[in-house]
C-alpha cells in the first residue's frame, strides 16, 4: 500500500465528523460516484476478475488436445577405450504428432471447461453484488452517522439552553436546586452521547474507504431503489430463480460435470494420431577413423497410430462411476441452491416490508413527539410543567429522531438486500452510464491466441462424430415457494 493511500486510510479513522487533515481527490458525492469507483478500484473485484481471466485459459488449455505437437532433440557424445579409441556421434531431430480422433474425450473436456468458465462468471457476479451491497451499506451508514452526529449536536446546543434557563431561574428562586442538578446530569450523559456519535461516524468512514477506496465527502441523499425493485414477492421469486448467481452458478457446475462423464466414457474409445519426424545422425573416430565427422545420414519417418483400450484393470470403470456420482451431487446442489435462494429472498423481502412498516412509525413518533416537546416546554414556561418533564420530552424526541435515522437507514440496506438475492444488485442497473466490465471479452480474445491452428476446427468436428453424448439437463423440480 503506497504513503498516500495509508494516508488517506487513517485520515478516515482519524477524523471526527466532515474530512479534516488529508483531502482525497475526489469525493464520492452521490452513491453511484461510490458505486462506480468501487467497481473500477475495489481490490476484492479486481482480483476476482483475475481470477476468472485466469479460468478462461482452462478453455484454450483443453482445446490444445486438438492441436499439434511439435518436439525437438539433439545429442552429441564422445566415447574414449583402449580397444576402438576415440567414438563421437551426434544427431538432432525434429517431430510432430498431431490428434486426429480422441473418442469424444478432448470434445468432452472442452465442453467440461466452457461450463466452467460460466461457473466462474455467476461468481464474479456474485463478488460484485457482495462489494456493491458492501458500498450502499457503507454509504448510508456514514449518512446515518452524520444525521446522529447532527441529532447530538443539537441535542447538547438544545440542553446547554436549557441548564443556562435553569441557573436563571433558580437565581432568582423560581426552581429548586435539583431542577439545576437534573439539567446537569442530561447535559453530561448528551455530551457523552457526542463522543460516541463521533467515535461512530469515525469507524463508519473508515468502512466506507476501505470498500470505495477514498474517504466520503458532503454524501448527498441516496436515490431511490423503487424502479428496480419487485411489486410483490412472487415477482422476487420469479427474478431470483432467473437471474440469482447461485442458481446460475450451481446449473453451469451440474453441466461441466455431465460433460466430464461424457470425457470418462470416452476412455473406452479408439484414438488415432499422427506423427511424423525427421532426423540427422552422424558418428566416427574409432580404429581407422579420420576423427572429423562423416555426412549426416537423414531419415523421415510418417504414420497413423490407432489405438483400442483392451483392459485397464478397471480402472476406467470406476473412473466413470466416481463421475457420474459427481453429476449426481450437483444435480441435487441445483435444488439445494434454489431452495436456498428462495429462503433467502423470503427473508429479505420480509425484511423489507418490515423495516417499511418501522419506517412509517418511526416518522408518526417523531411528528408526535415534536408536537408533544413544544408543548411541554411551553407549559414550562408558565409553570405548569416541571423541569424534568422538558428534559424528558426533550430525550424522547431525540430518541424518536435517532430511531427514524436508523429506519431510514435500514430500509434501504433491505431493499439492496432483496435485490442481491434477486441478482438484480449489479452495476449495470444502479449506474448504467458507467463502462461495464465484460468477462466474455477476455475469453474471445484467448480463443485464438498463440497455439492455434486453422485446421483445429476439422479435428474438432472429426472428434465429436461417435463420442459418448453429453447427458440432458435435469429437469426442474417442483418447489413449493414460501410465503
Amino acid at each position: 500500500m503506497s504513503k498516500s493511500r495509508r494516508a488517506g486510510l487513517l485520515a478516515a479513522v482519524c477524523t471526527m465528523g466532515l474530512l479534516a487533515g488529508f483531502a482525497a481527490p475526489v469525493s464520492a458525492e452521490t452513491l453511484g460516484d461510490a458505486i462506480a469507483l468501487a467497481y473500477q478500484t475495489n481490490p476484492t473485484l479486481q482480483g476476482q476478475r483475475a481470477s476468472q481471466r485466469a479460468l478462461d485459459e482452462s478453455v484454450v488449455q483443453a482445446r490444445t488436445g486438438y492441436r499439434p505437437t511439435v518436439d525437438a532433440d539433439a545429442s552429441a557424445t564422445w566415447r574414449d577405450t583402449d580397444a576402438t579409441g576415440t567414438v563421437a556421434s551426434s544427431g538432432a531431430g525434429l517431430s510432430v504428432s498431431q490428434p486426429l480422433y480422441t473418442g469424444g474425450r478432448v470434445s468432452s473436456q472442452v465442453s467440461a471447461a466452457q461450463a466452467d468458465v460460466l461457473t466462474g462468471r455467476e461468481g464474479l457476479r456474485s463478488v460484485e453484488a457482495q462489494v456493491l451491497q458492501t458500498v450502499v451499506t457503507a454509504y448510508v451508514d456514514v449518512r446515518r452517522d452524520q444525521e446522529r452526529l447532527r441529532i447530538a449536536n443539537e441535542n447538547v446546543a438544545v440542553l446547554q439552553r436549557q441548564l443556562d434557563e435553569s441557573r436563571a431561574r433558580f437565581e432568582v428562586g423560581e426552581i429548586t436546586r435539583t431542577d439545576v442538578a437534573q439539567a446537569e446530569a442530561r447535559l453530561a450523559g448528551a455530551k457523552a452521547g457526542l463522543s460516541t456519535a463521533q467515535a461512530q461516524l469515525a469507524i463508519s468512514r473508515a468502512s466506507y474507504a476501505a470498500v470505495v477506496g477514498q474517504n466520503p465527502g458532503d454524501l448527498a441523499t441516496e436515490p431511490t431503489l423503487e424502479p428496480v425493485l419487485p411489486k410483490t414477492v412472487e415477482e422476487a421469486f420469479t427474478a431470483a430463480e432467473q437471474a440469482n448467481p447461485q442458481i446460475l452458478a450451481a446449473e453451469y457446475t451440474e453441466q461441466a460435470s455431465r460433460a466430464r462423464v461424457a470425457a470418462a466414457r470416452a476412455a473406452r474409445r479408439p484414438t488415432v494420431g499422427a506423427s511424423a519426424s525427421i532426423g540427422w545422425d552422424a558418428s566416427d573416430g574409432g580404429i581407422g577413423g579420420g576423427g572429423q565427422f562423416e555426412d549426416y545420414d537423414q531419415s523421415i519417418s510418417g504414420g497413423v497410430t490407432l489405438r483400442v483400450p483392451i483392459f485397464t484393470g478397471g480402472l476406467t470403470s470406476s473412473q466413470i462411476r466416481a463421475s457420474q456420482e459427481r453429476n449426481n451431487a450437483d444435480r441435487i446442489g441445483i435444488e439445494e441452491a434454489r431452495r436456498d435462494v428462495l429462503r433467502t429472498v423470503s427473508s429479505a423481502w420480509n425484511g423489507l416490508v418490515g423495516s417499511r412498516a418501522n419506517l412509517l412509525s418511526n416518522e408518526e413518533q417523531v411528528r408526535a413527539t415534536r408536537i408533544a416537546f413544544e408543548g411541554v416546554r411551553q407549559e414550562a414556561q408558565v409553570g405548569l410543567r416541571t423541569t424534568l418533564d422538558v428534559l424528558n420530552a426533550e430525550q424522547e424526541l431525540r430518541n424518536a429522531e435517532l430511531a427514524l435515522v436508523n429506519a431510514r437507514r435500514d430500509e434501504y440496506v433491505a431493499a439492496a438486500i432483496l435485490l442481491s438475492a434477486m441478482g438484480k444488485l449489479e452495476a449495470k442497473y444502479l449506474t448504467p452510464e458507467v463502462a461495464q466490465y465484460d468477462p466474455v471479452a477476455n475469453a474471445n480474445r484467448i480463443k485464438t491466441s498463440f497455439g492455434w491452428v486453422p485446421w483445429e476446427p476439422v479435428v474438432e468436428a472429426i472428434d465429436r462424430v461417435g463420442a459418448p453424448a453429453i447427458g440432458p439437463a435435469p429437469a426442474d423440480v417442483p418447489v413449493v415457494t414460501p410465503k
